[in-house]
């Protein structure tokens, strides 16, 4: 008899999937596919060291030492918004990502991987990361609307599991919290991807979900070029599994091919043209479509998804995170390799499964609160309309 996969199983997957996908990405973030091959004679199969020994001075990459196992800012964002699931105990809004993200970016130190030192979250994450600091805390702008005039890329999506999880197996609802949440951070298709990643993740924590039902899903919810693109990569990924084609190398041409004409960026991940990450109905970002395209071409197993989001290049490290979060979700704890687990908790110096059994406990109090609302709801509404 298989037993469905209990929430903490989902969850800790998900989480710790998610931040294993991340320390394989990382090293080999912002390259090519066939660069990739070039630096490590071959097609990365597990954690790798840094691209540049000299990775403290070297450029683009310095300061960080990613790679021999580091989280990146993927998985230090995802922990940050546990903590503020940790201190609401509900569901989320903008003003949560104010009152309690903000604080926590910038207000205390934590260690920090890839800098090999405790440092304040601020001075590890992306320019579009400081974002939600420079607009909330000295800006004071409306966190709904704080998120416009950043630049539009993956920033809001990547760190968005714990939203689904807390929405576990109601997509729309995971979408509608993680859209609100997301405002403060971005707009247009990037604020669009985090809504669609959560409810992705949600979809994946359904007992008997598959890998087509997770995309199914997503696309159900998905809006303007966002919905596209995963339509186009999904036909993609359909392509290479009707020709038997389930390793993830056969896969790697045809899903950039697909997703080309909706990503804003270029050919040249670290030469972005004029009108990349610029606010558009007709685009999406790269990360998520891959992500559920290698989900697919993997049939949900974890290692082929991220082993193939990882060796697709550009920004790997965050492809995959999502498909790690996914197939984790989808297979919980077990579906990770131990292996990898054990090497990234230690060479990062992380408890990864803190953060996934915390997320569990509050979306259970959640789902406790929503039911109770619900009631509220009922007998508010029959009180209305029973007949007099």
């Amino acid at each position: 008899m298989t037993l469905t996969p209990t929430l903490e199983d989902k969850a800790t997957g998900c989480l710790v999937g998610a931040a294993v996908g991340d320390a394989l990405g990382g090293p080999v973030e912002g390259w090519p596919p066939d660069r990739i091959v070039e630096r490590h004679g071959g097609r990365v199969h597990g954690i790798v060291g840094p691209w540049y020994e000299d990775w403290r001075t070297a450029r683009p990459i310095a300061p960080y030492h990613k790679g021999d196992g580091h989280v990146t800012d993927d998985t230090l964002m995802t922990h940050a918004l546990v903590r503020v699931y940790q201190a609401v105990r509900d569901h989320l809004d903008a003003y949560a990502i104010a009152e309690h993200l903000v604080p926590d970016l910038m207000g205390t130190p934590r260690w920090i991987p890839e800098l090999e030192a405790e440092a304040l979250p601020l001075q590890r994450v992306f320019l579009a990361e400081k974002w939600i600091v420079a607009r909330l805390h000295y800006g004071h702008a409306d966190p709904r609307e704080a998120g416009t005039g950043n630049i539009v890329n993956c920033g809001a999506a990547m760190y968005m599991a714990p939203v689904g999880i807390v929405n576990a197996g109601n997509p729309r609802g995971a979408y509608e919290e993680a859209i609100e949440i997301a405002g403060a951070h971005q707009s247009s298709y990037g604020r669009e991807a985090a809504g669609v990643f959560a409810a992705a993740v949600a979809a994946a924590c359904a007992p008997g979900a598959t890998a087509e039902s997770v995309v199914e899903d997503a696309l159900a919810l998905a809006k303007d070029g966002t919905r596209e693109a995963i339509s186009a990569v999904r036909a993609a990924a359909e392509r290479q599994v009707a020709a038997g084609q389930r390793d993830f190398e056969a896969a790697l041409a045809p899903l950039r091919a697909a997703v080309e004409p909706y990503d804003s960026v270029g050919p040249d991940y670290r030469k972005p043209s004029l009108g990349a990450r610029r606010p558009s109905r007709l685009h999406s970002i790269e990360e998520l479509p891959v992500a559920l395209g290698m989900l697919l071409v993997a049939g949900g197993d974890y290692t082929t998804a991220v082993l193939g989001s990882v060796n697709y290049g550009r920004d790997c490290d965050s492809i995959a995170t999502m498909a790690g979060a996914l197939a984790g979700a989808l297979g919980g704890e077990s579906a990770v390799p131990a292996g990898w687990v054990k090497q990234v908790a230690e060479a990062s110096r992380l408890d990864l499964h803190g953060p996934a059994a915390a997320v569990a406990e509050v979306a259970r109090e959640v789902f406790a609160r929503d039911g109770a609302r619900r009631r509220r709801h009922e007998a508010a509404f029959t009180a209305l309309t029973e007949p007099r």
